[in-house]
């Protein structure tokens, strides 16, 4: 792993990874992290995608829950963070726009200028729930929409080469139909992926994905409402984007909480780990000796006072 890793255009590149996928009848899968290090083991793993999602930020930054809590300065610091650590295209959660449709065009800058390569917008009320859990409400049919508008106005105002994400939570609130009505709605005014959460049954997802014009997205959350399909299935129905957005977090709480207990009752931590060595690749340690080294014995003689 480089230390600081070469970023080309993020954008361009989710972009053709969707347009490829749509081409070849295949997805991309964008698993979640959620700072620098997991943004890391994604790109270690030869995932071409992440997302950057607001519970697993919350739970690791704040430790906290995914109810509005998280702040857009916060969201944006972490993006920040994780766009610098690796070269794949990362896709943002950025919640309701945190606020009315000039808050989400405020959002969609800070995300561009943070490096993200898309970011999400939902239509549910805020102070927002996680997509898998009870007691989510949305705003009606013309915040929804303005919200997506907004954010392709100001994209083209500025001449920004992000992508939009457009999520509705209406099938919890609503039913499947408003759900459909809103994402079609939400590809009319301009966005570039769609995305209705938390579908039930394998029926609705092919309705959605048979009636929705634009790229499609599936959220997959462990022990969550959506049916845990293949990428293969999935791609067949058609979609283009599946995120896995809780997968490293819980896997990263059992580990880390067994090692904690471990290390609280032994003094020793043991249990399944990597080696030191392989978490200094990890980060980069090399190429920062290798980069060290370089400048030394490139110093010109005589240059030293």
């Amino acid at each position: 792993m480089t230390l600081f890793p070469h970023h080309g255009d993020a954008a361009t590149r989710l972009r053709e990874l969707l347009r490829s996928a749509a081409e070849t009848e295949t997805i991309v899968q964008a698993p979640g992290c959620f700072d620098g290090l997991s943004a890391r083991l994604l790109e270690q793993a030869g995932f071409e995608a992440g997302f950057l999602g607001g519970f697993s930020v919350a739970a690791a930054r704040l430790g906290l829950p995914d109810v509005g809590l998280l702040s857009y300065g916060e969201m944006v610091d972490q993006a920040r963070s994780v766009c610098a650590a690796t070269p794949l295209p990362i896709i943002g959660d950025g919640d309701t726009g945190y606020g009315n449709p000039i808050n989400a065009e405020r959002t969609l800058l800070g995300y561009a200028q943070a490096g993200l390569a898309c970011v999400m917008i939902e239509d549910q009320v805020w102070p927002k729930r996680c997509g898998h859990t009870a007691g989510k409400e949305v705003v009606d049919r013309s915040e929804a929409v303005q919200r997506i508008r907004a954010c392709v106005r100001t994209r083209t105002e500025h001449g920004l080469d992000i992508l939009v994400m457009a999520r509705t939570d209406a099938v919890a609130t609503h039913g499947l139909d408003e759900a459909l009505w809103r994402a079609e709605a939400f590809a009319e005014a301009g966005a570039d992926i769609t995305f209705v959460e938390a579908l039930e049954t394998p029926e609705q997802m092919e309705r959605y994905c048979a009636k929705v014009p634009s790229h499609k997205t599936v959220n997959l959350v462990e022990d969550g409402k959506t049916p845990w399909l293949s990428p293969t299935s999935l791609a067949e129905i058609g979609y283009s984007l599946v995120i896995y957005p809780v997968s490293l977090l819980l896997a990263g709480i059992t580990a880390m909480g067994g090692a904690a207990e471990r290390l609280a009752s032994s003094g020793d931590a043991g249990g399944p780990r990597t080696s030191f060595d392989d978490a200094r690749h990890l980060v980069g340690w090399a190429d920062y000796e290798e980069r060290m080294r370089t400048l030394s014995t490139e110093e010109s003689p005589g240059s030293s006072i």
